[in-house]
């Protein structure tokens, strides 16, 4: 799964990436974004636009919107097949900008890395987002991060990776593509582009949000080498 991630870049670099407005008197850079939170997405109806949704996908047809909390993730292999997601899939995508993400190594003190493109590119990770109104007719926009199987770099981390987009990917992802063109998109990244470092178990408080949460720390007895 992807239950953390980074954008803590300024607003310019985002606006200049992404050829977006970017109101900084809104965006604040982040460097422990969590689920529950509203964060910047760009979506396939305002692409020009960065706008503020809340992670944590209710589907428009949902009862209780606690929902959200249990669907952070989808994974892409079950877009078409999952109620929650099908439908958002062929209609309503979006771009999540980031500058890192995180993700726990299952060994003795289930160590949080920071994994990032080299070179500190900023990118961006394939999403879906709904919009959902409550009884009074408020409407509440959020969004889920696509995930996939990992690449070979990601696989001595964790079992899943985020699906990070190409420039030029994103653009399909944002259009009206067909389903069927945009099921290629879905896998995993180049495992040449990317490194990884781990970082303090403070990342695991959604509290802890500042810069030396992203910074790297070597657990006792490990060797001084990154992933790379």
């Amino acid at each position: 799964m992807c239950g953390r991630f980074q954008l803590s870049v300024k607003g310019k670099h985002i606006s200049e990436r992404f050829n977006v407005e970017v109101f900084d008197d809104r965006y604040k850079p982040a460097f422990n974004c969590a689920p529950g939170q509203w964060l910047p997405v760009i979506t396939n109806t305002e692409p020009d636009k960065l706008s503020f949704f809340r992670w944590g996908l209710i589907p428009f047809w949902a009862k209780d919107p606690k929902i959200g909390n249990k669907l952070i993730n989808a994974r892409a292999e079950t877009l078409s097949e999952k109620p929650a997601y099908k439908t958002a899939f062929a209609h309503r995508r979006c771009l999540i900008p980031a500058n890192g993400f995180y993700e726990w190594k299952k060994d003795k003190q289930k160590t949080p890395y920071r994994i990032f493109l080299k070179g500190e590119h900023i990118f961006a990770m394939a999403g879906l987002w709904e919009s959902w109104k409550n009884e009074t007719g408020e409407t509440l926009n959020t969004f889920s991060i696509i995930t996939t199987g990992p690449n070979e770099f990601m696989s001595a981390i964790h079992q899943r990776m985020p699906v990070i987009l190409t420039p030029d990917q994103e653009q399909r992802w944002l259009s009206q593509a067909s389903i069927e063109t945009l099921w290629p998109l879905l896998g995993s990244y180049d495992t040449a582009l990317m490194e990884a470092y781990p970082v303090s178990q403070a990342i695991n408080s959604p509290y802890h949000d500042y810069p030396s949460v992203a910074e790297p720390v070597l657990p006792p007895g490990q060797p001084p080498d990154l992933f790379s």
